[in-house]
């Protein structure tokens, strides 16, 4: 009895051993670190942890002691278990079914995710009959789309319990923002999945799914302040090797009052600039033509990994624009990664997203002028053309200082192409407010549209201090009026690209014709043609081809190929790929919906 008191005690000193370890500062130097670490009177914590880590620990205690692995688990923090053996969270060639829902980080956090499991030993399938495991990579940036994964796991519970009575059981688990978000809705609530992995949790996927194993559920949704997954290599499955996503930051520190991602994704932090290189560069030795770099708010990149890059220069953000926290000092920034990767490959496009207005500064902006494979096409995201609404959303500026960012990008980068994002019956927005939106879109001449009714979201600033007042069926006029207005613009400036011609990026078969190729500019516009163009050597995806612009609509450009070429080929031909680009794509409340070709 006494040996069993004394375990449980040690037990419990471990865990608060492990949890004081876990709240210690950061520090963005080893100078600070050692100032902070090199007091004469030691703190409280710090004796108590100097005490027990000279003491037994609860391993001297049970060496030789069997464990029962199907232990009961539900874990709110990444651990290494002492308990727990590291061949037990093998994949023993267990098949894994991966779906991905919502942006391109989500993409890139399956990659993230399989290349932790696939060292673990699992394989991965294409085929969901035959998935032992069945991992949903998710979004929660709206209702709709949270509501497609629960219509989903619906569907993927019946099909477990078919296979229980033929089968070896299936396993369900949601990662991602959804997992964070609704932890207890999906793991207690609902009883539909069997693991839970928030988006800084994929580490510890292949323990919580040998728990999963063991017949219980298991969590891990715990936000952190520093991963990146900088060490993990992403397994690429882009279309045919043409194109990538390489995430450069995760998080975001904004805090605008619609948006969850904060909340979801946690606070800012940034992948050191050696990691993103070493990435970029097998992608180009892959043959990769076209990468594009990641993140929540993807210029606002800061890496303070190196005391070199510590300084105390402050952030320099676009004229006009502010934050709600405070200026952020030192670190490598988005320019400086950008200059770094567009010269790895003068024959790879390169493209970012998403960014937010306010980290535009002129640096950047040149720099973008000055490559040739720094696409030059610019997210944009507005939210609404009213200063009213875009203080209620605490956007950081104002419809005028947007237009002022919008003329000074156009100065520095004649040739470029916008796109944006526009949310329709945000709290409070009235019918002036809305017409300024449509003027906005007018004035602006956005070559990308993607444009969604406002869905409340809990956790969000909006959610505790404002009121989501303006009825649904006005947001869907309101919505529909801006998508309208958008089609309008772009079936305008498309067909000013008719006889033009434009370099394109092939990515494979149009969906509509097996005699047809589709690919896009640098401005992202689509663009149609036929297979059988010159008389050369065949087309393939990942090429880049000359096509001559013969007709257009709101959505993609068509025509014929003129000849094979490449990134300096076609700057070579100076004048031959004109300046002027514009695609749509348009959404709903969920997704934007692109053309079909």
């Amino acid at each position: 009895m006494e040996y069993l008191k004394t375990s449980k005690l040690l037990f419990s000193i471990t865990r608060i051993r492990k949890i004081v370890a876990f709240v210690q500062p950061r520090y963005c130097s080893n100078v600070a670190r050692t100032t902070a670490n090199s007091r004469e009177t030691p703190a409280p914590a710090e004796k108590f942890k100097s005490r027990i880590s000279s003491g037994p620990t609860f391993q001297d205690f049970i060496k030789g002691v069997s464990v029962n692995k199907t232990s009961v688990e539900k874990s709110e923090y990444h651990d290494q278990h002492t308990y727990f053996s590291e061949a037990m969270d093998m994949g023993n060639f267990r098949k894994v079914y991966f779906e991905t829902y919502g942006c391109q980080m989500n993409v890139n956090d399956t990659e993230i995710a399989w290349s932790i499991l696939q060292k673990k030993g699992y394989q991965r399938t294409l085929e969901l009959s035959q998935a032992d495991v069945v991992l949903l990579v998710t979004c929660s940036i709206r209702e709709k789309a949270e509501q497609t994964i629960w219509n989903r796991l619906q569907q993927l519970t019946a099909m477990k319990k078919k296979r229980l009575k033929s089968q070896s059981p299936m396993k369900i688990g949601i990662l991602g923002c959804m997992a964070e978000r609704l932890k207890t809705e999906v793991l207690e609530r609902e009883k539909l999945v069997d693991i839970l992995a928030g988006p800084d949790a994929y580490r510890d996927l292949p323990r919580l799914l040998a728990v999963a194993d063991g017949g219980q559920q298991a969590s891990n949704v715990l936000l952190s302040l520093e991963e990146t997954y900088a060490d993990i290599m992403p397994v690429h499955h882009a279309p045919q090797g043409y194109s990538a996503y390489v995430s450069i930051m995760r998080g975001c520190d904004n805090m605008c009052t619609y948006c969850i991602v904060p909340f979801t994704r946690g606070r800012e932090r940034s992948r050191p600039v050696g990691s993103v290189l070493e990435e970029v560069r097998m992608l180009s030795d892959q043959g990769v033509k076209e990468v594009t770099l990641l993140g929540q708010n993807v210029n606002s990149y800061r890496d303070t990994s190196q005391q070199q890059f510590c300084g105390t220069e402050l952030t320099q953000l676009s004229r006009g624009f502010k934050t709600i926290y405070r200026t952020k000092l030192g670190g490598l920034r988005f320019s400086d990664l950008l200059d770094h990767v567009s010269r790895i490959d003068p024959d790879m496009r390169i493209r970012f997203t998403s960014p937010h207005p306010k980290d535009f500064p002129d640096e950047v902006l040149q720099l973008i002028a000055e490559r040739k494979n720094i696409c030059k096409q610019i997210h944009l995201p507005a939210q609404s053309g009213s200063s009213e609404i875009l203080k209620a959303m605490r956007r950081g500026y104002t419809r005028e200082t947007y237009l002022d960012l919008v003329k000074n990008i156009r100065t520095i980068i004649p040739e470029v192409s916008l796109s944006s994002d526009f949310i329709s019956g945000f709290c409070g927005e009235t019918e002036e407010d809305h017409q300024q939106t449509l003027s906005l879109i007018r004035e602006v001449g956005y070559n990308v549209g993607f444009l969604f009714a406002y869905s409340m979201r809990k956790k969000t600033q909006a959610f505790h201090r404002l009121q989501d007042d303006v009825p649904a069926e006005v947001k869907q006029r309101r919505l529909e009026e801006c998508i309208s207005v958008f089609r309008e613009e772009a079936a305008r400036v498309n067909g000013a690209l008719i006889g033009s011609t434009q370099l394109v990026l092939v990515e494979g078969q149009s969906k509509r014709s097996a005699d047809e190729l589709c690919g896009r500019t640098d401005g992202n516009t689509k663009v149609i043609f036929p297979k059988e163009g010159f008389n050369t050597a065949p087309i393939n995806v990942g090429d880049y081809v000359l096509v001559k612009i013969l007709s257009a609509n709101s959505q993609s450009l068509r025509g014929r190929c003129v000849s094979h070429s490449s990134l300096r080929g076609a700057e070579e031909q100076d004048g031959s790929v004109p300046v002027l680009q514009l695609h749509q794509r348009v959404g709903s409340d969920t997704t934007a919906t692109e053309s079909r070709s």
